[in-house]
């Protein structure tokens, strides 16, 4: 296994106080693809144990996933290449515990919030065990107020308020990464934690040097666990991002919580209930997957007398198909969604946000009434230029035929040109209201 996975294991037996663990022992029964099969030992879902190797070279750490009557099943934390059936198997009787502190800001974490940006952790630090235990619905705090995005399409026709918990769903190559960048560079926040789950290793990179960027990097904590690292650290990582965002949240602190993405999750999910033979379901995604989703997306939220959970997520549609298993899970128990349109992209036109498809819950009550009204206007006409578009595109549409709907092509452009973005643009507001409203003017005294 990598270096950065060994030195996760060594940070691991330091948390855990090995000095503490049971004398007793079990050992290993078979090996099966990436999981292993022990007996001899009363153990908990959650737990740790450690695989002792004969020659002491090959030792890691493992999460207990499933307990039977006579077995239960270990996900290892590295490659499982040298195990052999005379490993033993210890148990902690302990869980992982997430490093937390104030002075985390600015930091690159891995899955386990260990450091991998070469600085050691702070030495005000604390240790805190993963809570999803479920809020109380009337503990929470309706979400009244708007959270500034910077980003012109969102802040006009998918208004995001500060509690609010909304998807981005999106293909390969339409991006994704950059409105990400531009949302934690932008939206005001005093917190951001980002979760990078099963990235490469080269956009990892990429994204905090020049997507995210030091402005954006300066209030932000970064949580990593790459392609190749094993399924428990590319699930745990959501859990890691998650609690580290509600312990800043009982701080009073407005957190902007950022996922990328939730289908990865759900796929280190996957391979780990595979691993516990749980029986598939649609498309191959056993019933855990479902049934993990809802209580980490509902950590989301502001709550009384604390402060607020923003919760972005990003969604990989397979094939451009926004109906498949997880995207069509995710759209019913998020508060909105934002579609990345390859049409749009394709042309050039980012961030490449289809206005007409997206939706914000609680757009009514975070716009006005004016910018609802011009917002309802500026849709109609969109979705009338659509419904023509065709025509349009092909020659086949013959101006004069509607006035109105020429007026609409003759300003169309402008209308583009004005949710164009680029990713180092930061615009104020109130000036893209005041444009759209020109806009808006012209047609209506044109069209007349």
């Amino acid at each position: 296994m990598t270096d950065s996975v060994n030195n996760i294991v060594d940070n691991i037996l330091k948390k855990l106080n090995t000095s503490s663990f049971l004398q007793s022992s079990g050992k290993v029964k078979e090996i099966k693809g990436v999981s292993i099969e022990a007996i001899g030992l009363n153990v908990s879902i959650g737990e740790i144990v450690e695989i002792i190797h004969p020659n002491k070279l090959n030792n890691m750490f493992a999460e207990v996933i499933s307990v039977g009557e006579q077995s239960f099943t270990l996900m290892p934390f590295g490659d499982i290449h040298g195990l052999n059936l005379e490993c033993k198997i210890i148990s902690s009787k302990k869980t992982i515990q997430i490093p937390v502190s104030l002075n985390m800001r600015g930091r690159v974490l891995d899955a386990l919030g260990n450091p991998i940006d070469g600085k050691s952790l702070p030495e005000n630090v604390e240790f805190i065990s993963k809570n999803l235990v479920p809020i109380n619905p009337l503990h929470r705090v309706p979400i009244t107020q708007k959270l500034n995005t910077g980003v012109k399409a969102l802040d006009l026709f998918t208004p995001i308020g500060i509690g609010q918990r909304i998807g981005i769903f999106a293909g390969s190559g339409v991006g994704k990464s950059t409105l990400l960048g531009m949302l934690c560079k932008y939206a005001t926040a005093d917190v951001i934690i980002v979760a990078l789950v099963g990235e490469r290793g080269r956009e990892v990179t990429d994204f905090i040097s020049n997507v995210l960027g030091e402005q954006g990097l300066k209030r932000s904590i970064i949580y990593v666990a790459t392609a190749e690292q094993p399924a428990v650290f590319r699930r745990f990582i959501a859990y890691t991002a998650t609690t580290v965002a509600d312990w800043y949240r009982a701080k009073g602190f407005n957190v902007l919580l950022v996922m990328d993405s939730i289908t990865r999750f759900a796929y280190a999910q996957r391979e780990i209930g595979l691993a516990a033979s749980e029986p598939t379901g649609l498309r191959g995604y056993p019933a855990s997957v479902f049934s993990q989703l809802p209580p980490l997306v509902e950590r989301g939220g502001a709550l009384l007398g604390q402060g607020s959970i923003t919760s972005i997520y990003t969604i990989l549609v397979e094939g451009d198909d926004y109906n498949e298993p997880i995207s069509d899970h995710m759209r019913s128990i998020l508060d909105g969604h934002i579609i990345l349109d390859r049409m749009l992209a394709d042309k050039g036109h980012f961030p490449a946000i289809n206005v007409l498809k997206s939706i914000s819950r609680l757009s009514s009550i975070l716009h006005t009434n004016e910018q609802k009204k011009l917002i309802a206007q500026l849709k109609k006409y969109l979705a009338l230029y659509n419904e023509y578009s065709d025509m349009i595109q092909l020659g086949a549409y013959q101006s004069g035929q509607n006035k109105l709907l020429d007026c609409i092509i003759q300003y169309k452009p402008e209308v583009d040109e004005t949710l164009i973005q680029l990713e180092n643009e930061r615009i104020k507001p109130d000036s893209v209201w005041i444009r759209m409203q020109n806009i808006i003017t012209k047609i209506d005294s044109l069209g007349e």
